[in-house]
C-alpha cells in the first residue's frame, strides 16, 4: 500500500522514474541493512515506490533474493523498469500488495522492510503492514522501516513538524506517526521492539523482532 502519486522524476523516455531522496539515504540505510538482514533468505519490500531501492540494495546484498511490490501501475512499471535495467538476478518481478488487505500474495519472507510509507498513508495502512508482517515471519525475523517519525525522547525538529502540517493539509489521513503508537500496535502481533537508530535528515530506522508466539 502506498499513496503516492509520482511527484518523483521520470527517466528518459521509458517507464522509470526517480525519487531525489533516493540518492541521500539509500547508503546510510543499506549500512544499517547490513547489520540487520539475514545472511540469505527473502527480503519482502511493502511499497517499493520508484525500486532504486530495491535495485540498490539487491546488488548490495546478492545473496538475499529481494522482493518487491507495490499497488500504484506507474510505481510497478517503474521498478520492472529498473529491474531490467539492472539485470540483477536475485532482484524478483514486483507484486502486488496493498498493505491494507490480508490477501498477500506471498506467504513467506526472512524479513519484511517498508520505507516511507507510513506517513503519507493511512493509518491502516501500517496496521496491515503489522498483520502481514505477522503472518509471514517467522520468530526471531525482522520488521524494518524507515522515514520521518515522532518519538518521546527525541525532539522534534521544525522542518518535521512543517512536513506534518503539509501532509495533513494534502490529507487528513496522512501525517508524521508516533513510534510508540506503532510499537503498541506491533506489540499486539507479538512484536518485540528492539532498535531505533537515527538517522540522517532527521530520519529514524525501527527494527521490530517477532516473537515465539504471535496474537494474530
Amino acid at each position: 500500500m502506498s499513496q503516492r502519486r509520482f511527484y518523483e522524476s521520470p527517466v528518459g523516455e521509458d517507464a522509470r522514474r526517480s525519487a531525489p531522496a533516493v540518492q541521500r539515504n539509500r547508503d546510510p540505510i543499506a549500512d544499517v541493512l547490513s547489520e540487520w538482514l539475514p545472511v540469505s533468505g527473502t527480503v519482502l519490500e511493502v511499497a517499493s515506490g520508484t525500486g532504486e531501492h530495491a535495485v540498490w540494495f539487491a546488488e548490495r546484498f546478492p545473496h538475499i533474493e529481494w522482493q518487491p511490490s507495490e499497488t500504484h501501475p506507474d510505481a510497478l512499471a517503474s521498478i520492472r523498469g529498473w529491474r531490467a535495467r539492472s539485470g540483477l538476478s536475485n532482484l524478483r518481478e514486483p507484486v502486488v500488495i496493498d498493505a491494507r488487505s490480508g490477501d498477500w500474495p506471498i506467504d513467506r519472507a526472512d524479513a519484511v522492510l517498508n520505507i516511507n510509507m507510513a506517513h503519507i498513508s493511512p493509518w491502516a495502512a501500517s496496521l496491515g503492514l503489522i498483520a502481514g508482517a505477522a503472518r509471514l515471519l517467522a520468530p526471531g525475523d525482522s520488521l524494518i522501516l524507515y522515514g520521518p517519525w515522532l518519538k518521546d525522547e527525541i525532539p522534534t525538529a521544525s522542518s518535521n513538524l512543517g512536513f506534518d502540517a503539509d501532509l495533513k493539509r494534502r490529507d487528513p489521513h496522512w501525517g508524521l506517526r508516533r513510534v510508540e503508537d506503532f510499537a503498541q500496535a506491533a506489540a499486539d502481533k507479538g512484536f518485540e521492539f528492539v532498535d531505533w537508530p537515527q538517522m540522517p535528515a532527521n530520519n529514524l530506522m525501527l527494527r521490530f523482532r517477532k516473537g515465539e508466539s504471535d496474537r494474530t
